[in-house]
């Protein structure tokens, strides 16, 4: 599986972003998908998570009632609409797969996109 995001950008506080990411390879096997974040010093964090039919989603509480996860499985696109950006959003926005690669047996693998960066200026 292959992913790569795209739609970071440099937004005033109060502004938004969408992000995207295109998965390309043995997207049949992707179980779930999700964003995560890692500001510089910190360590990564799940930002928001959506399942393979895109039926349930979760959400840090940092970024709840802000940020919208979805999918297109047609396109087999994921999406981060992030509104009412704040400064401590600044991060680099990493897209997550967690495939199945098991014939038998659950066996999941975590695959990363390269990252986008958001900035977010007060």
């Amino acid at each position: 599986v292959q992913l790569v995001e795209s739609g970071g950008g440099l937004v005033q506080a109060g502004g938004s972003l969408r992000l995207s990411c295109a998965a390309s390879g043995s997207t049949v096997s992707i179980r779930s998908m999700g964003w995560y974040r890692q500001a510089p010093g910190k360590q990564r964090e799940l930002v928001a998570a959506v399942t393979a039919g895109g039926s349930s989603t979760r959400y840090s509480d940092s970024v709840k009632g802000r940020f919208t996860i979805s999918r297109d499985n047609a396109e087999n696109t994921m999406y981060l609409q992030m509104n009412s950006l704040k400064p401590e959003d600044t991060a680099v926005y990493y897209c997550n797969a967690r495939v199945d690669r098991g014939a038998i047996y659950v066996i999941l693998d975590d695959y990363w996109g390269q990252g986008t960066q958001v900035t977010v200026s007060s």
